[in-house]
């Protein structure tokens, strides 16, 4: 008996290892809204050039309301975001781990909660090689004790990228998807073999969860890799994301329904998302998935702004097509901008109805809906069903080039941009 207690705690001591190298999730039930963006800007994907001190800015509440010893420390990713075979030592520079010592209790809020802030990274902890990274947060020095772990990126430009968005070719795409087409520059790098030594990734929005990988250039012209596929690099376009202004509970925005500021945390009830494929395109400004820490009401949002549990409802035309799909519910408000099981919508069938609960800080949200068919084993996630899909859907594309040379044991990220498809800006 004791063998096979002694099995299953190596089981789950394995799984849980596993797990935690998990990006954009939070392990603790008393984390919330955890930011992580390029200083000074909140909508900014946290991407910093190499040898940058303190570019980016990190925010998230402890609801438990005792303060704690946090930790952090940045574990060094392969393109694929599989922890790399390597010492901290050989990527980061001075210590390994550092503390998070600036917090502060909330105040006026209902809700009570610890703040925590940084500046990252800090001068005696800085990664010292570019590439995909992953801040951990955690308790007491202990890495076991994982709080949550987020994406970062670590650029060393070193190659230019040419990008552009253009409507497919195909008719049957032609007013629905969005084809990204490219160009790398490598005379600046002296390359032996760049198919297998460069890794493309082309984001839509800053998802991972339906990043294109495994890409190879279409045409070469010398040193210029031109990636112009009318199959690998074509994008479903979407349509804008809705909205939810939870910028105050009091003086409640258009987008509510209900709210009850009896209970703690807050109830809110927003209108219900009705299905929109098929409806009339609108177009309007949105944040393509991000949201924003504001309020009208408090001076600081950080550490004034109070907490709701926010209801979520999404009303299909005809709730039977959706019997063998998975709804979920995107956006970075509490699932990372990726889809998981944390964001996966219950069916409710009394109302015919698929309804979420998520507790949420006083902010800006935009978020979508998204579907995936339990009998589909590629994990294809798809917008036409929920929200429909547009060429014309402003959306933003980031490529990524990493390099590994022979002696290298990671992939080096040497090239970023990101592009507006609305204005053709490239970021």
């Amino acid at each position: 008996m004791k063998k096979i207690y002694l099995i299953i705690s190596i089981i789950l001591l394995l799984f849980t290892t596993i797990s935690a190298q998990q990006p954009d999730l939070n392990y603790m039930p008393n984390i919330h809204t955890v930011k992580l963006f390029r200083a000074g800007n909140q909508d900014a994907y946290p991407i910093i050039p190499l040898n940058t001190i303190m570019g980016l800015e990190l925010h998230f509440d402890d609801l438990s309301g005792s303060i704690k010893n946090y930790n952090y420390t940045y574990v060094l990713c392969d393109a694929d975001w599989k922890p790399v075979d390597l010492s901290p030592f050989d990527y980061l520079q001075g210590f390994t781990q550092g503390r998070l010592s600036q917090y502060r209790s909330s105040s006026v809020s209902k809700t009570k909660y610890i703040h925590y802030q940084a500046l990252l990274p800090e001068k005696n902890c800085v990664p010292k090689i570019s590439g995909n990274y992953l801040l951990k947060v955690y308790l007491n020095g202990d890495t076991s004790q994982l709080a949550f772990a987020r994406r970062m990126l670590v650029l060393d430009n070193q190659i230019p990228i040419g990008i552009k968005v253009t409507q497919p070719f195909t008719t049957q795409l032609f007013r629905t998807h969005q084809k990204v087409q490219f160009t790398i520059d490598k005379s600046k790098l002296n390359i032996l073999n760049p198919q297998q030594q460069f890794k493309v990734v082309v984001l839509q929005n800053f998802r991972w969860d339906n990043a294109i990988t495994g890409l190879q250039p279409t045409f070469i012209r010398g040193n210029v890799y031109e990636y112009n596929s009318e199959t690998n690099l074509v994008f479903p376009g979407g349509r804008e994301y809705r909205w939810a202004d939870l910028t105050s509970f009091r003086f409640q925005s258009e987008r509510v329904d209900s709210a009850n500021l009896t209970t703690q945390p807050f109830t809110v009830w927003l209108k219900p998302d009705p299905q929109r494929s098929g409806m009339r395109y609108v177009t309007y400004v949105d944040l393509n998935g991000a949201y924003e820490i504001r309020a009208i009401d408090v001076n600081n949002p950080w550490w004034q702004g109070d907490y709701a549990n926010v209801h979520f409802t999404f009303v299909p035309q005809h709730p039977d097509a959706f019997a063998n799909k998975q709804v979920y519910l995107i956006g970075e408000l509490a699932t990372g901008n990726c889809e998981n099981a944390t964001c996966l919508m219950d069916y409710n069938p009394d109302k015919r109805v698929f309804e979420k609960t998520l507790l949420l800080k006083q902010g800006y949200y935009y978020y979508t809906y998204i579907t995936k068919s339990m009998n589909d084993k590629t994990n294809t996630t798809e917008t036409a069903d929920t929200e429909g899909d547009y060429s014309t859907t402003e959306n933003t594309y980031t490529v990524l080039v990493y390099y590994r040379s022979f002696s290298d044991r990671s992939d080096k990220l040497i090239g970023a941009t990101t592009i507006d498809t609305r204005n053709s800006i490239n970021q």
